[in-house]
């Protein structure tokens, strides 16, 4: 991912310098009201979790309240939709997963263009994403879990926290590499779809590591892999799905903080400066590390070509696996 923190030393020094141009506070003193932070998916998702640990921490520092609206739908689209449409003041932020930049692949009627309409403020965090089985399930292992699934055909299904987002694209890439007779469920959000993996309605699942680490720790979930290239920090026992013999299933998921487009420069500026400051605080690293994030906080300028880069891939994905949505 973007996660380079020399770079980002020299480069927050450039672009935080804006703030204090002329120009940038013709609107006056920011924030002037309570700022809303749109999360696009429901309560208990990753994304909600690391969006309120934020909030609570702008709040102190800017002098007013930042509070979370959380707006689900449509894999994200509807509330990213709505950040799209706000008033480009500054008193709007988009929380976004990476399935903001999935979606445009899989639709071309979307209310949001991922590129025109937002102006990125920074990747605050990374987390790869784990495949979970209901203890219920007789596997403890991806080699395991292959042979039961194949030794019961037509019964078995996987949840994701909705259409296109990561989880379901890795579910996706794990049955057509072994030609695996699962059906994919989605739901409005990580939060609920880990719920269903615990409740043993869909007792396999793809997910992030932040949704499901505390009730993987507490033995509610058993966890067989992880898609990132190495082992995550948060969860050293679990071996990657390169060590289970599918190096080509990769895929890590974000979080990203962005503003409707037109937003001025010095709003902009102040957001990423505070947001990388409570990032780089000792305790909420820590937190973000026991929430299995990795943090990351990359300038603006990072988290822009990012979004280019992902669009393109993913669109791959996407096309290869046929995937459509209605």
């Amino acid at each position: 991912m973007v996660s380079r923190r020399a770079f980002l030393q020299y480069s927050a020094a450039g672009f935080a310098s804006v703030a204090f141009a002329p120009a940038a506070f013709a609107t006056g003193t920011y924030p002037q009201r309570p700022v809303r932070i749109i999360v696009p998916f429901p309560v208990g998702g990753g994304t909600d979790i690391l969006a309120r640990l934020i909030a609570g921490k702008l709040g102190d520092q800017l002098g007013q309240r930042f509070y979370v609206e959380n707006i689900a739908g449509a894999g994200g689209s509807n509330g990213t939709g709505q950040a799209a449409r706000a008033a480009p003041d500054g008193h709007t932020l988009l929380f976004a997963f990476s399935s903001f930049v999935v979606n445009p692949s899989l639709s071309k009627q979307l209310p949001y263009d991922a590129v025109k309409d937002f102006d990125p403020i920074t990747l605050a965090a990374t987390t790869t994403t784990v495949l979970i089985v209901h203890p219920s399930i007789p596997a403890k292992s991806v080699e395991e879990l292959v042979a039961y699934v194949r030794a019961n055909p037509a019964k078995h299904n996987f949840a994701s926290g909705g259409m296109g987002t990561q989880a379901h694209l890795v579910g996706e890439q794990l049955r057509l590499a072994l030609d695996l007779d699962l059906v994919h469920v989605p739901f409005g959000g990580a939060g609920p779809s880990v719920q269903s993996v615990v409740a043993g309605h869909t007792p396999i699942g793809f997910t992030s590591v932040a949704a499901a680490l505390q009730l993987i720790k507490g033995g509610e979930l058993r966890a067989l892999a992880v898609t990132s290239k190495l082992r995550a920090k948060s969860l050293p026992d679990v071996p990657t799905m390169t060590e289970a013999g599918l190096p080509h299933i990769l895929g890590d998921s974000w979080v990203g903080v962005l503003v409707p487009a037109q937003t001025p420069k010095g709003i902009a500026a102040t957001l990423y400066r505070e947001i990388d400051r409570i990032i780089r605080q000792p305790e909420i690293n820590q937190r973000l590390e026991t929430l299995g994030y990795e943090p990351v906080g990359s300038t603006p300028e990072e988290f822009a070509a990012e979004i280019k880069v992902e669009l393109g891939k993913w669109a791959e994905v996407v096309e290869a696996a046929r995937i459509k949505v209605k």
